[in-house]
């Protein structure tokens, strides 16, 4: 089979839209894993031994199993209980909570790594936990974590196919679509591999730029 360009060009509006899709499956789950990881971090740190070791098993349950069999239990499962939303919903949740297991580990070496004396001075100035954690810890720790958590956005980028065994019609399925349409195979996944390699190289320079004003954590 041979390249045809006409065929190329003619789908390319819907790849591009597919990877809208794609784009914001992203997004999304980035938030959800952000503001979920850093939940994790913070009850894994608890002094509470019943809290740190529940969230501890929870975290290492959903780090252990395949990311697609969650999607699977969201989407297909969840209804039979009442829980119901639309694919994209699901999937963004489904990859935010799996990916929330390995930003709340970069959280929590982020929170370790603050000096003591930061603490200290917190709870010197009596502060509230809300205030220490807003104004002192969170503004410690956050930056240096930076170009990790934004490894794991580019691992999430390159994982966001799955979502098309949920019917979500992000790039991946939208090429599916077309190959079994025209039964032309050639064209649409070519061009699928194109376009995550040209984001995920757009990423990576933005992940060597954050290493390289935070150094010490880069990796």
């Amino acid at each position: 089979m041979e390249w045809d360009w006409s065929f190329a060009r003619e789908i390319m509006p819907i790849l591009l839209q597919g990877l809208k899709i794609t784009v914001l499956a992203t997004l999304l789950g980035a938030v959800v894993a952000a503001v979920t990881g850093m939940a994790f971090a913070i009850l894994k740190l608890s002094p509470n031994r019943a809290v740190s070791r529940t969230t501890t098993a929870v975290a290492s349950f959903i780090r252990g199993t395949p990311l697609l069999v969650q999607l699977y239990f969201v989407f297909y499962v969840l209804p039979d209980i009442g829980i119901r939303m639309p694919a994209l919903a699901a999937g963004v949740l489904a990859l935010g909570v799996h990916y929330a297991t390995y930003t709340a580990e970069v959280y929590r070496t982020g929170i370790e790594n603050v000096p003591r004396g930061q603490w200290e001075a917190a709870r010197a100035c009596n502060l509230s936990p809300v205030q220490m954690w807003r104004h002192i810890i969170l503004p410690e720790a956050v930056p240096p974590m930076l170009p990790a958590l934004a490894n794991y956005l580019i691992s999430m980028f390159k994982e966001t196919p799955l979502l098309s065994a949920i019917t979500v019609l992000e790039l991946m399925n939208e090429a599916k679509i077309v190959a079994n349409t025209d039964y032309r195979y050639l064209e649409p996944m070519t061009l699928v591999g194109v376009l995550f390699l040209c984001i995920s190289l757009v990423a990576v320079v933005g992940v060597r730029l954050l290493e390289k004003r935070y150094p010490h954590l880069g990796h």
